[in-house]
């Protein structure tokens, strides 16, 4: 299966139209045309209607194995890159904003006196999006943090040939208004919190998915939705009643209105995890060694 073919159905489906494919990709209408007919000569099967251009059962079939085999092989090419490139003085480190702390800041201190010249970029993005920047190379490596069970990984989509490592294990806490009649309880199971408002912060807290299936319970339901990742910002709205949210309990220190209960039940973690493919020797390489100890 050629996967100049694939990758144009993909993006035929993704635009729906023939024309768009064409402009994005930089070929003419006729040839995304002529690789969408011989893809489909190729599987034996029409993939895609015309008229409104969508996919076949044929094609939505296909369509979910495209994703995981183009990303596959832009992680095969990343990762060969790696291998056989020159070391680099560029250093694209992915993280999420919970990860970004006082260690951090110290090792890239290290890695700015070893290599003066770095061309340092810091990128915040979402937990799930990591593992794949790393893999097709769009990052150097990662830090990644999220619920788990002491000394438990975390659960990180499978990309590709990717290692991690254990950054850091710190306690979770409760987020709540300092007036919550929780406030300064030595600790709360979160199953008792079940019912209580909860604010949906997918990009700094637990989801309520993520809360239901770590306490086998039903509820934790969002009463408002926060898509930033400013910490900042969350902790304002959980001050003024909006909602609950768990996160480490450092992250609450010094937070104006905010009190925190420790997580007692279930037993669970705030983790980092340092998140790398191959490296030469460089800035990453030093990086990579110096958080994961």
């Amino acid at each position: 299966m050629d996967p100049h073919q694939l990758r144009t159905f993909v993006t035929v489906v993704r635009l729906g139209s023939f024309s768009e494919a064409a402009r994005e990709l930089g070929y003419t209408q006729s040839a995304v045309s002529q690789q969408i007919a011989a893809l489909e000569s190729d599987v034996g099967a029409s993939l895609l209607t015309r008229r409104p251009v969508g996919p076949t059962e044929a094609g939505a079939r296909l369509l979910e194995h495209a994703g995981p085999l183009l990303l596959r092989l832009d992680a095969a090419r990343a990762d060969v890159a790696r291998l056989v490139g020159a070391p680099s003085a560029r250093l694209v480190l992915g993280t999420t904003p919970l990860a970004v702390g006082a260690a951090l800041g110290s090792a890239l201190a290290e890695v700015r006196r070893a290599y003066p010249r770095v061309d340092l970029t810091v990128r915040v993005v979402a937990r799930e999006a990591l593992p794949t920047l790393v893999a097709t190379g769009e990052v150097d490596l990662a830090l990644a943090d999220g619920l788990a069970a002491p000394s438990d990984p975390l659960p990180l989509p499978d990309v590709g040939p990717l290692s991690t490592v254990a950054v850091d294990e710190r306690p979770l806490a409760v987020a709540l208004p300092a007036g919550h009649p929780l406030a300064g309880h030595r600790g709360v199971a979160l199953a008792d919190l079940s019912a209580a408002r909860w604010l949906d912060a997918p990009e700094i807290a637990p989801t309520a998915d993520r809360l239901r299936a770590a306490t086998a319970v039903d509820g934790f339901r969002p009463a408002a939705r926060y898509l930033g990742g400013d910490v900042r910002g969350l902790l304002a709205l959980v001050a003024a009643g909006h909602g609950l949210a768990v996160l480490p309990a450092a992250a609450l220190d010094g937070a104006a209105g905010v009190a925190g209960a420790p997580v007692r039940e279930p037993r669970l973690v705030h983790r980092t995890e340092l998140v790398h493919g191959s490296m030469p020797e460089g800035p990453a390489a030093l990086l990579a060694r110096l958080l994961g100890g």
